[in-house]
């Protein structure tokens, strides 16, 4: 095993690429700057490694045995990954993080998300983006646990905790939402609690795991449908599976359409104050963190995060 580790390397497969392109060992000897001989007795070396024949020896041509083929498509391979690696040392070096981990909360407008993703491809950086979709307090749990290095769409009543900064993006208005064929859909207003606590309120299920989960709007004795994620929320709110309380930015489009109605409620507005957050060391951040942090500090971004959700979920 360990002759077949020493024997793969990136100038033998430089060689077996160059045999190949050229079609003959003495054309590829002329390239590589080296004697027939020298080259003959290297792809001998390689092959005793890796007890296989890698060059049909019956034609006059350097033709690949179906082994040589192998080897030359993942060589190849091997080959680019070697210099993504360099190049991505290369630019780590110089700040930019490996990788970027982002939790974002499911009532984070998509379409902003997206285009902040394509931003940030445009600068062609070394950072691999990993994305976490979560919900309340799963999106601060993300961060806290370490799991990820920035989270948009934490909720407001969560307290900071030390070394760890929160920034407000804005302030999200809830509706409550029923289907027309709901019975709530012609029920007096403002609905009471005594009222909504007769019907079947849908939820999202928080993705926290190592705290305790948050629950919003669930009335004492009230049936729940609880779903994984806010678009099966809104189709199962459309079908008249139940209420619920949803971002009005979100379900505006079905708001228009009669899809769904909204109803008001008695008491104050239900608005959640949303933000973005990440942790503080003793050294400055990433160049890739850095960038994002730059862009949520835009008020136009921070307003598309609320509103631009156009249909698309996450």
């Amino acid at each position: 095993m360990n002759n077949r580790r020493h024997a793969l390397t990136p100038d033998a497969l430089q060689m077996m690429e160059t045999i190949a392109r050229t079609g003959s060992f003495a054309a590829a000897a002329r390239e590589l700057g080296k004697v027939p001989s020298a080259l003959t007795y290297s792809v001998r070396q390689l092959e005793d490694a890796l007890d296989v024949l890698l060059f049909d020896r019956r034609s006059r041509q350097a033709r690949l045995t179906a082994a040589g083929e192998e080897l030359l498509r993942e060589g190849r391979l091997l080959l680019q990954q070697m210099d993504a690696v360099a190049n991505r040392v290369k630019r780590v070096a110089s700040g930019w993080e490996a990788e970027l981990t982002i939790a974002v909360d499911k009532v984070i407008a998509p379409h902003a998300i997206f285009d902040l993703i394509e931003g940030f491809y445009a600068l062609q950086p070394p950072t691999r983006v990993r994305m976490l979709s979560e919900v309340m307090n799963g999106t601060w749990e993300a961060l806290a646990s370490g799991a990820a290095d920035l989270a948009i769409g934490v909720p407001g009543d969560r307290v900071s905790s030390p070394g760890v900064r929160m920034e407000l993006i804005g302030d999200l208005p809830f509706v409550l939402a029923v289907s027309p064929h709901h019975p709530l859909a012609q029920a007096d207003e403002p609905l009471s609690t005594t009222t909504l606590a007769q019907h079947r309120i849908i939820a999202v299920a928080d993705t926290a795991r190592g705290i305790e989960p948050m629950t919003i709007g669930i009335l004492p004795g009230q049936d729940v449908l609880t779903l994984p994620s806010m678009s099966s929320k809104i189709e199962a709110q459309m079908r008249g599976l139940g209420c619920g309380f949803l971002p009005e930015p979100m379900i505006r489009p079905y708001l228009v359409s009669g899809q769904l109605v909204s109803k008001t409620v008695s008491g104050p507005p239900r608005i959640s104050h949303i933000h973005y957050a990440w942790r503080q060391g003793n050294t400055p951040p990433g160049m890739a963190l850095t960038w994002w942090l730059h862009q949520l500090s835009s008020p136009t971004t921070r307003q598309a995060l609320m509103d631009l959700h156009g249909g698309l979920l996450l």
